[in-house]
C-alpha cells in the first residue's frame, strides 16, 4: 500500500512548492547510492520521487489532496518516476543533473575509446599447420599528426565555445505535467568539448583525427582453424579526446586443400587402391603435410579401411602436439573391361568360395552392416 506523500517527504500539508522542492533535494541526497549503502535506498528514493512528482504539480496536487493515489490512477495522472532507469535520470528530469556524478565542465563528453576494426586474411592449410606471418592492410582513423588531436592549426588559440559558454551542453527548460523538466544535449558547435579552435587544423579540417591506410604484420599461430580471429589490442581506430585506441581483429580464413579434409586436429585423406592390389596386398604413396609417405595395404583390404598415421595431422593450437592423419583406402572396382580381362575375372569368380569372402571368425549381421558402411 502506498504511503502518504506528505509523510514520505516529511513536509506539512500546507507546504509551498519551494519547501517541497528543498525537502526532496535533501532526501534525494540522503538516499543517493554514493552516500547511502542501504539496499532499500533505491526503492525509498523512487518512492520519494513519485511523491515529489505529485506534490510539485499544481494540477495533480489538488486531486491527490481530495482523492488520494486512487484518484490520480483513475484520472490517468499517475506519477512516472518509477519509469526512470537510474538515479541520474531522475536528477536530470527534476534538477538538470546529478550532483554526485562526475564529468567535464558542464557534463560534456570525456575521453572516448576508439572503435574496433575487423579485417580478414586468407592462408593455406600448410600455413595454418606451421604458422605464418602475413601482412594485412586496412583503413583506420588516427590522431592527426599536425594538430596532435587538439583540432587547431598549430600556433592558433583554442577558445571557449560561444554557443554553450564552455559547458559542452545545451539545456532547455520546459514545463510538464509533473513539474519542470530540464533536457540536455551535446553542443552541436563544440561537440561537447566546451572549446573550439579559432583556426581549424588544415590537415584534419578541425576533426583532430583523420583516416589513413595502414598495414601490419600479423603472426598467425600454428594450428589456427578457419574462422578463428586474432585480437591485436590497441591497433584499432584512435580514441577521441585523449581516449585509448580500439582493437584490431584479424579473422583468419583457411583455404580448402584438395588433398585433405580437416577434422579438428586430425586430417583425413583418401587414396585409391585397385581391387587386385586390395586383394593381394600392395604399397601405395600417400600425401602428407611432411611430404609423400608410403603406406602398406594388407592383403584382403576391404573398401573404407582406415590407416592411421600418428602425428601427421594439425598441431593443437597453443599445445604443439599434432593430431593424426586418417587415410581412407578406397578400393576401386575396374570398369570398361576388355575381352581378356573379362575372361580372367570370370575364371576368378568360379574359384571364389565363402572362405574368400569372410574372415575366419563368425560375423554377426551387425558386423556385416558395419563393414559394408565403413
Amino acid at each position: 500500500m502506498r504511503r502518504d506523500a506528505y509523510e514520505v517527504l516529511g513536509v506539512e500539508r500546507d507546504a509551498d512548492e519551494r519547501q517541497i522542492k528543498k525537502r526532496f533535494r535533501v532526501l534525494a541526497r540522503e538516499l543517493h547510492p554514493d552516500v547511502n549503502g542501504d539496499p532499500d535506498a533505491e526503492e525509498r528514493f523512487k518512492e520519494a520521487a513519485e511523491c515529489y512528482e505529485v506534490l510539485s504539480d499544481p494540477e495533480r496536487r489538488p486531486i491527490y489532496d481530495r482523492y488520494g493515489w486512487e484518484g490520480l490512477d483513475s484520472r490517468g495522472k499517475a506519477p512516472h518516476a518509477h519509469g526512470f532507469s537510474s538515479f541520474s535520470d531522475i536528477f536530470d528530469a527534476f534538477f538538470g543533473g546529478d550532483p554526485f556524478s562526475g564529468g567535464r565542465g558542464g557534463g560534456g563528453p570525456g575521453p572516448a575509446q576508439g572503435g574496433d576494426i575487423g579485417v580478414e586474411t586468407e592462408i593455406t592449410l600448410e600455413q595454418a599447420a606451421r604458422g605464418a606471418i602475413v601482412t594485412v592492410g586496412f583503413d583506420a582513423v588516427e590522431t592527426c599528426d599536425r594538430c596532435h588531436g587538439n583540432r587547431a592549426e598549430p600556433g592558433t588559440p583554442i577558445e571557449t565555445c560561444p554557443r554553450c559558454g564552455g559547458a559542452g551542453q545545451l539545456r532547455a527548460v520546459s514545463q510538464t505535467a509533473f513539474g519542470q523538466m530540464v533536457r540536455s544535449q551535446v553542443c552541436d558547435q563544440c561537440g561537447g568539448d566546451g572549446k573550439v579552435a579559432a583556426t581549424p587544423c588544415t590537415e584534419c579540417r578541425g576533426q583532430g583525427r583523420r583516416a589513413t591506410r595502414r598495414s601490419l604484420d600479423v603472426d598467425i599461430p600454428a594450428g589456427i582453424a578457419d574462422g578463428q580471429r586474432i585480437r591485436l589490442s590497441g591497433s584499432g581506430h584512435a580514441g577521441d579526446r585523449g581516449g585509448p585506441p580500439g582493437d584490431l581483429y584479424v579473422i583468419v580464413s583457411v583455404t580448402e586443400d584438395e588433398r585433405f579434409v580437416r577434422d579438428g586436429a586430425d586430417l583425413v585423406s583418401v587414396v585409391d587402391v585397385t581391387a587386385p592390389d586390395a586383394a593381394l596386398g600392395a604399397t601405395v604413396t600417400v600425401p602428407t603435410l611432411d611430404g609423400e609417405q608410403e603406406v602398406d595395404v594388407p592383403a584382403g583390404t576391404q573398401p573404407g579401411t582406415i590407416v592411421n598415421l600418428r602425428g601427421h595431422g594439425m598441431p593443437h593450437l597453443g599445445r604443439g602436439r599434432r593430431g593424426d592423419q586418417r587415410v581412407v583406402l578406397n578400393v576401386v572396382i575396374p570398369r570398361n573391361l576388355d575381352e581378356r580381362q573379362r575372361e580372367l575375372l570370370s575364371e576368378l569368380a568360379t574359384t571364389i568360395t565363402d572362405d574368400n569372402l569372410h574372415e575366419p571368425r563368425h560375423e554377426s549381421i551387425v558386423d556385416k552392416v558395419r563393414r559394408a558402411l565403413r
